[in-house]
């Protein structure tokens, strides 16, 4: 059974700065969100996707397909649960409940295909989901008062949450639902699945598939895509 995309690509992108949402910038001749898609949907273990829009979106292409798969689009929310929980209520009829869905932001564009498989087969065979993730190496720091050193914090068993994310459809939605319902904002879609008891699986995908917030970033993105091209 081949996976869905859910893409959330209504935020402003006001981290970055600058007049244009940065799912839209361009790196390597194309946009962002048009790297992430391309690569999600060049896999043969998906279907089609839905990307969730800001209202009068007016930088959105318009796509209808992409490497002759369906992509729909749809009104997202003011935060990023909400227009997860729109696509996914956008997806077709025809989409089982336990069909598998891949929640990838729009602004990480260098996503390999060897990572998609690897999410895939793990999400496939747990129950709870599985997400991309990458072990922390570097030494963490607590701040205090001032910007000071309060404490040196143990690195061990902390991973960094990366996209996509992997969940059968019913799980994903009740997941959201019950955040929305009790309030909770929910910063990536394993944080709504944990709240119900779960564990999805961590899989360690490529320390270079990094979401674009600032313009140090696009340029590394810019300098990745083109050596890959």
């Amino acid at each position: 059974m081949s996976a869905w995309v859910l893409m959330p690509a209504a935020g402003s992108g006001r981290r970055f700065g600058g007049d244009m949402p940065k799912q839209y910038l361009c790196a390597a001749d194309k946009p962002l969100i048009a790297h992430a898609l391309d690569a999600l949907l060049a896999h043969p273990g998906t279907a089609g996707a839905v990307v969730a829009l800001a209202q009068d979106d007016p930088y959105w292409p318009g796509w209808t397909s992409l490497h002759g798969k369906p992509v729909m689009a749809c009104m997202g929310g003011l935060e990023r649960a909400d227009s997860v929980l729109a696509a996914l209520r956008a997806l077709p009829a025809g989409v089982a409940e336990d069909t598998l869905l891949l929640v990838h932001d729009a602004a990480r564009p260098h996503l390999r295909a060897n990572d998609i498989g690897k999410l895939v087969d793990a999400a496939t065979a747990c129950a709870d989901g599985a997400i991309l993730a990458a072990p922390v190496r570097d030494t963490l720091k607590r701040a205090g008062v001032d910007d000071r050193i309060e404490a040196t914090e143990p690195r061990e068993r902390l991973w960094r949450a990366l996209t996509p994310q992997a969940f059968r459809r019913a799980l994903l939605r009740r997941a959201l639902e019950a955040a929305q319902a009790e309030g909770v904002a929910v910063t990536d879609e394993a944080m709504a699945v944990e709240r119900l008891g779960l564990h999805p699986r961590l899989v360690e995908g490529r320390e270079d598939n990094i979401k674009v917030t600032t313009p140090a970033d696009l340029a590394l993105v810019e300098f990745l895509l083109t050596r890959h091209t």
